[in-house]
């Protein structure tokens, strides 16, 4: 939460949010924000927002019981039945419609029709620069990307991006709202496509894919050395912790001499992809049912929420990553 020049921001939660856009990333920001004591407004244009919300909120309470935070305070939610509905009044919006551009500019312009002058706006965009979205904005100042990554609920990181327009104000006043329900708010100082951990995570998808498409490892070998071996690393070091460790008593100047010269080695298909052949479609997807198949989405989701509330409760016990990030959060709650 604290920048090269020192934290600039207190967590301070909104009262009354909006969420505009209830998919998978939507209903889990309101579940979230719902479970801080906020009250939120929904609007989606699909009859299924309700029974989605009330599916993923069922799963935030699970996995928020099990990690022993406060479940019996929470806010009060409603399908609203418009955009302009969900917004008015709203003192924090989180925009989560589908990943176009277009939409979403249309659906900001409806935003700021009806939202007060003031209130910040947070897309959840995963690559889209804001300034792009800022373009058709009345008021493009108050429009910050916010990137979290799923279980939103569960999962304390979000990227804060401005764009062009966007004021270090904002910035600030976006990172103390995310910070106010329990997020961990990164401030992404350059804008770039996709950000920073979708770049990562580009980066790691196209090694996989290559690896599947030259017969090399099963969707479900791949998965198991990540789950297995380096994954584990990095749910409580980075990539950069875990390499220094990787240098014994040398320190990063050791890792860097004895290993920096291989990444000239012909190893990596970074900047290349594979072609989306049906017959490359089709293997991924025949290898992804034999790996995953026998689990419905909601059991996965599950599963994955216990075993990540299982990971927090370790960090908190060794006050270390983002077990720091629920330690906060448990203390807040205990303020109320």
């Amino acid at each position: 939460m604290a920048e090269a020049d020192g934290p600039h921001y207190e967590p301070l939660a909104p009262q009354r949010a909006a969420i505009v856009g209830c998919g998978v990333i939507g209903a889990a920001w309101a579940s979230r924000l719902v479970l801080s004591g906020v009250e939120v407004a929904i609007s989606d244009p699909s009859d299924a927002a309700a029974s989605i919300m009330t599916e993923v909120l069922a799963n935030a309470v699970a996995a928020w019981d099990d990690l022993g935070l406060d479940t019996t305070s929470p806010g009060e939610w409603r399908v609203a039945s418009s955009v302009a509905d969900a917004v008015s009044g709203a003192d924090f919006i989180q925009e989560s419609v589908p990943e176009r551009p277009d939409i979403k500019q249309a659906v900001l312009a409806e935003v700021e029709a009806a939202a007060p002058a003031d209130t910040v706006i947070g897309s959840s965009t995963s690559g889209i620069k804001p300034t792009d979205l800022q373009a058709a904005m009345v008021n493009p100042e108050r429009l910050v990307v916010g990137h979290p990554y799923n279980p939103v609920y569960l999962l304390p990181v979000v990227e804060v991006v401005g764009g062009e327009a966007t004021p270090i104000e904002t910035i600030r006043r976006a990172q103390s709202i995310y910070a106010g329900i329990g997020m961990h708010p990164v401030h992404v100082r350059v804008e770039i496509d996709a950000f920073i951990g979708d770049r990562l995570l580009e980066a790691v998808w196209r090694e996989a894919l290559w690896l599947v498409n030259d017969g090399v490892a099963t969707t479900a070998e791949i998965d198991e050395v990540m789950t297995y071996g380096f994954g584990l690393r990095w749910a409580q070091m980075g990539l950069f912790e875990t390499y220094r460790v990787a240098g014994g008593t040398g320190g990063f100047r050791h890792f860097l001499e004895q290993f920096g010269p291989t990444l000239e080695w012909p190893w990596t298909k970074l900047m290349d992809t594979p072609d989306f052949t049906p017959e490359l479609v089709d293997k991924i997807v025949t290898q992804s049912d034999a790996q995953s198949g026998g689990h419905d989405v909601r059991e996965l989701e599950r599963i994955r929420d216990r075993n990540v509330v299982g990971f927090l409760k370790t960090l908190e016990a060794n006050d270390w990553a983002a077990g720091q990030t629920v330690a906060a959060q448990r203390a807040r709650q205990s303020g109320r």
